[in-house]
């Protein structure tokens, strides 16, 4: 892609953090059917943080539950390295206490992983510097 179009059609890179392959490759595929989003994936917390520093992404995507190191350890480390990274936690349950824990930990959004649309609107919102905090 040459400079001109690059700087004209800029992409949006989106690093999302599950270890579930299957709702890793829906995700991608629901967010790179947005025009101009492309992804890319890590399997934990540290792989996340690992994959940053190669590959930094405009917003991340992060599961709660994941082996190594979980969602909101990820996110306390990523808002000390990364600090403006605007992430999104998409889980499967979100009370208020855990909705709670993430905002302390530098997580600006939160949505079910089962709600395709408010995953994208989560997304928008938190590229648009705003904070999104769904709950079901």
């Amino acid at each position: 892609m040459t400079a001109y179009v690059q700087e004209r059609f800029p992409l949006t890179r989106v690093l999302i953090a599950d270890d579930s392959v299957p709702l890793r490759s829906g995700l991608r595929k629901l967010i790179e059917d947005h025009s101009g989003w492309v992804c890319a994936e890590a399997r934990n917390g540290r792989d996340a943080i690992t994959k940053i520093q190669q590959w930094p992404p405009d917003i991340l995507i992060l599961d709660l539950c994941m082996p190594v190191m979980d969602g909101l350890q990820a996110a306390q480390a990523l808002s000390k390295l990364v600090p403006d990274l605007p992430i999104l936690l998409c889980t499967t349950d979100l009370p208020l206490s855990l909705v709670s824990m993430a905002q302390h930990c530098g997580i600006q959004g939160t949505v079910s992983k089962y709600d395709y649309r408010q995953i994208i609107n989560g997304i928008q919102a938190l590229l648009r510097h705003e904070t999104f905090f769904c709950r079901n």
